[in-house]
């Protein structure tokens, strides 16, 4: 698989990366340890060097699966995690950014992950209680001890992630960016290109729907959080379903199935982006990574951009109590 490079210091990464939440939480059932380590290993095999976690994905039992999966090909893989929620009795009770409390996930984090150094070390969400100054201080120190190589930011607004690199250049962004959320180029955008800062969309796929394979009468699994996305609400799928049926369209007349038109069109974006799909089956792997191979021309840009604009996306992509977490 091609590489790409996020940020100015040489952070060098495959073109599709690797989202390991899913097999730990939020989509259904977890996989097994077993299934988990063999997925990882198998997107390793097909090329893909960039795997993203978290400690609040479990809580901390994906970074253990990612830690396992990776430690024989440690060298080959750069991998992402994430700190800045408070975690209680297992479970996410707000938000901790407080330097003291990075050090102590950096610690954590690498243990779990079976490693000496943590690639990517993002702030999850912005910490309003505690000035994103410090925290880039803190991770700076981190990178000065070799413990982190480089800084990142989730779901940052464009002042937040301006003060954080004056302090600590950043590498990446990660934050939600499809053809069904296209927020980040009112602002985002411009300012990644300025700064030199890379971007790592996660949902590229819009959490499923743009492979086309959700409709109205689906059913998602009691403990699958899309139950509670207003995005995914019955009525709104089925509004959703025409940008749906225009992308199987599309991809039928390119040969690709409409998940591999919507990554290929995020990696046509910026040579700078590197989307981070995530799946539990080796199918939907393979598939994902043959949308690094689907080539689309300017005017395939140009259409799907027009058809995109003529079609009403319905429904909130978070909850609102999260929502309120996102663009600080």
């Amino acid at each position: 698989m091609q590489k790409r490079i996020l940020g100015t210091n040489g952070l060098e990464v495959s073109a599709l990366g690797f989202g390991c939440m899913g097999i730990s939480q939020s989509y259904g059932q977890p996989l097994s340890r077993q299934d988990g380590i063999a997925i990882i290993r198998a997107a390793v095999d097909a090329g893909v060097t960039f795997f993203d976690t978290a400690e609040v994905y479990g809580p901390y039992a994906n970074e253990d699966v990612v830690g396992e999966a990776l430690e024989p090909v440690r060298d080959q893989a750069v991998i992402a995690t994430k700190f800045g929620f408070h975690i209680e009795h297992g479970k996410m009770a707000g938000l901790n950014s407080h330097p003291s409390q990075i050090r102590a996930v950096a610690d954590a984090s690498l243990k779990r992950l079976r490693t000496d150094r943590i690639d990517l070390f993002y702030q999850h969400r912005v910490d309003p209680n505690i000035p994103i100054e410090d925290v880039a201080g803190a991770v700076k120190e981190l990178i000065r001890e070799g413990k982190v190589k480089h800084f990142g930011l989730s779901e940052a607004g464009a002042q937040t992630i301006r003060r954080a690199h004056a302090v600590q250049p950043v590498a990446a962004l990660q934050s939600e960016y499809s053809l069904w959320w296209r927020e980040p180029e009112r602002e985002t955008l411009p300012t990644l290109q300025e700064l030199g800062i890379g971007f790592v969309p996660f949902s590229p796929l819009g959490k499923g729907f743009l492979t086309g394979t959700i409709d109205e009468n689906t059913t998602f699994d009691p403990t699958d959080f899309r139950n509670v996305v207003p995005r995914f609400t019955e009525e709104n799928r089925k509004a959703n379903l025409a940008f749906v049926a225009w992308l199987k369209t599309f991809a039928e007349r390119k040969q690709a199935t409409p998940a591999q038109i919507a990554l290929a069109w995020l990696l046509a974006q910026r040579s700078w982006i590197v989307p981070i799909p995530g799946t539990t089956k080796l199918g939907r792997l393979d598939e994902n990574i043959a949308a690094a191979a689907v080539a689309l021309t300017p005017d395939d840009i140009r259409h799907i951009d027009a058809a995109v604009a003529q079609i009403t996306i319905t429904g909130d992509r978070y909850p609102q109590a999260e929502a309120a977490r996102t663009q600080r």
